[in-house]
């Protein structure tokens, strides 16, 4: 392939507040949040993986694995009233007769009993039919996934994979099937924070 032009691609990224215990029903901004979350092709969920005393956690949580739960729980609960909701009305519309409908309902409320013991809408079984149906929803649980194990300079320096936090992580890729990058934040703030310092003095010269 030797194209006349070359058209990089561009990348949104929409930067969500962390949802608390309680943001499907409201608490906090969280239905906001959910909205935003919704409009998105893929969530990358951004996790902390170092010890800060200056950081307060949310729900007295210690662990990376803890605040995941909190935030795959809220899109999981979500999820299934959204879903409650498609098959009441695909049932009403199967009692015409109509066999699509009825299928539509049936999926749905085995993905509803699935997702009410606390597993997401990504790692439900089901035939190429069945996802049409399930994609139709436009769940937040079925959304691509990519965890950023934010790890501390040091962490960072010595090696995710000796990272304790990273490999409880990691371990959810290959349960889930979602993707974990190791990254420093704080090194990155100090990356573009130069970036900035050098144009704003060659501007000077």
């Amino acid at each position: 392939v030797d194209p006349e032009r070359i058209v990089a691609t561009t990348v949104e990224f929409v930067d969500i507040a962390g949802l608390v215990k309680g943001a499907s029903t409201g608490e906090g901004l969280g239905n906001q949040f959910l909205a935003h979350i919704r409009e998105t092709a893929a969530i990358v969920h951004v996790v902390r993986c170092f010890d800060n005393a200056d950081i307060i956690r949310h729900e007295c949580s210690h662990d990376p694995v803890s605040d995941i739960e909190t935030v795959d729980l809220e899109l999981i609960l979500a999820d299934i009233e959204m879903l409650r909701r498609r098959q009441d009305k695909a049932e009403k519309n199967a009692k015409s007769g109509d066999k699509k409908f009825k299928k539509e309902a049936e999926v749905l409320g085995r993905l509803i009993e699935w997702m009410d013991g606390g597993r997401s809408a990504r790692s439900f079984e089901a035939d190429e039919e069945e996802c049409e149906i399930i994609a139709a929803s436009d769940l937040l649980t079925n959304k691509p996934i990519i965890y950023a194990a934010n790890l501390d300079e040091d962490g960072f320096s010595a090696g995710a994979e000796n990272n304790a936090y990273y490999r409880q992580v990691k371990a959810l890729e290959d349960a889930e099937g979602s993707r974990v990058l190791p990254v420093c934040a704080r090194f990155e703030q100090e990356i573009a924070e130069l970036e900035d310092f050098v144009a704003r003095n060659k501007a000077r010269v």
